[in-house]
């Protein structure tokens, strides 16, 4: 009983970032202890530990890159102990206990409220036990939607029980944006199969807007005049809606006259393809080509909309649409010499921007420095297979050149360190386990006589 309540003192005294940081670190190691167990892998397979231990948090950061096939490497306990590690990652383990606690009758106290507002991106801390439910409910919709209409093929295909086995299993990693699959070539025998490929992008999709975002929308639509569309949804929306169509055109101007990829298929599969890959290189590991085949031009285009990733609060990782849009529109204002930017009727302040900033500067450290690390740790693999995988894993998307199963001990423990860091945030991390020095109280004068550009 002692130990219980240090333990519950422990963790109420560590701060939002904190938790965060450590819930997801003590998840990820859980589950790689779950899944070294022999009774969890199929039959004459053996796995290290730190292969378990990769795939543990390749699960719970909803990348998606793995060291060892899934379906073939895991029997039916194994993959689904991945499948809760994607749902638990997906909906953040803060979320996760809170729902739990919800469902005992405890009351939920303001510093939870507060830890829970900073992981699901809420503005009110009042209602974010309200937004939990709303979070929990709109995901198990979605989910279930999506495994109903995922049945409608993969149960004439793998049989009418294992078929809905694979469309819950795919519905869930697809809306967390897990990105596992059971089959060895992800989606790529799947690529001019409509249903299957529009569902699971669209659940994509709906997973890289974020769950605030899904429940103000939903809120709007029931009710505009009681809830307003908040701005920071309208630039979630406008982002997406700009980056989707500029990735399936990217993508498809690129790869449409290369034969291995887009080059030999009708006009339609093309098409659907495109599309596909414009959703996935943002938060979600799917692939419908093999992107070993791609142009280095297309590559390079991929790992650009990897680095910029999803939105805020919810499972993508990346710098996020929002930080972007945030720079570009700062950018613009100082070069027309307009002050703060405005956006929607709303003036974006100084901290905004300096957070957006120091996100993007921080993301683009991490990635240099692990990039630099990867190539030590693997010199014989090329350094654009390099380049890829090290974003690919810090925007926790889990597309691969076929590089991950050929990475060294030390680059698989880099590529962990890079899951877990882009799935946590490089600021939230930064700002969990710096010191906090007091404020000054001396302001000192502005200097503007430094040269910029």
């Amino acid at each position: 009983m002692k130990a219980v309540m240090l333990r519950r003192r422990f963790f109420r005294k560590l701060s939002p970032p904190q938790l965060i940081a450590l819930s997801f670190a003590l998840i990820s190691l859980l589950g790689g202890v779950l899944l070294s167990m022999p009774a969890t892998h199929a039959p004459g397979v053996r796995l290290t530990f730190l292969q378990a231990l990769f795939m543990a948090t390749s699960a719970v950061c909803v990348t998606g890159l793995v060291v060892v096939p899934t379906g073939e490497t895991f029997n039916l306990l194994g993959q689904i102990i991945l499948l809760l590690l994607m749902q638990i990652g997906g909906l953040g383990i803060v979320t996760f206990g809170t729902l739990f606690a919800l469902l005992a009758g405890r009351r939920i106290g303001f510093g939870d409220r507060v830890r829970l507002a900073e992981q699901t991106g809420a503005f009110d801390v009042g209602s974010v036990a309200r937004l939990i439910r709303l979070i929990v409910l709109y995901t198990l919709a979605f989910e279930a939607l999506g495994a109903l209409v995922l049945y409608s093929r993969f149960g004439p295909l793998e049989g009418w029980g294992t078929g809905a086995y694979y469309a819950i299993f795919y519905s869930v990693s697809a809306f967390n944006n897990g990105g596992f699959t059971l089959y060895s070539d992800s989606l790529e025998r799947f690529a001019g199969d409509p249903v299957i490929s529009l569902t699971v992008a669209t659940l994509v999709i709906l997973g890289g807007l974020g769950f605030l975002v899904v429940v103000n929308l939903a809120a709007w639509r029931a009710s505009g005049r009681s809830n307003v569309l908040l701005t920071y949804s309208k630039i979630v929306l406008l982002m997406t809606a700009i980056l989707l169509p500029l990735g399936m055109l990217g993508f498809a101007a690129l790869e449409w006259t290369n034969p291995q990829s887009l080059g030999t298929l009708p006009l339609w599969e093309k098409l659907i393809v495109s599309f596909f890959e414009s959703t996935t290189p943002r938060s979600s590991g799917f692939n419908t080509v093999d992107y070993s085949l791609l142009r280095p031009a297309t590559l390079m285009f991929t790992i650009i909309l990897m680095f910029i990733g999803a939105s805020p609060g919810s499972t993508g990782g990346g710098i996020k649409v929002t930080t972007l849009f945030v720079l570009i529109l700062a950018s613009w204002s100082m070069i027309r010499g307009r002050g703060e930017p405005q956006a929607f009727q709303r003036r974006i302040d100084t901290e905004t921007i300096v957070r957006a900033l120091v996100v993007t500067v921080l993301s683009l450290a991490l990635v240099n420095g692990a990039l630099v690390l990867m190539v030590l740790a693997n010199p014989k693999l090329p350094f654009l297979n390099l380049l890829f995988e090290t974003v690919s894993a810090f925007g926790t998307v889990g597309l691969s050149m076929g590089t991950t199963a050929q990475l060294s001990e030390w680059g698989q423990g880099i590529v962990i360190a890079l899951m877990y860091l882009g799935r946590v945030g490089p600021l939230t991390f930064a700002v969990a386990f710096s010191t906090h020095g007091r404020h000054r109280l001396v302001s000192y004068p502005a200097e503007k006589n430094i040269l910029i550009g």
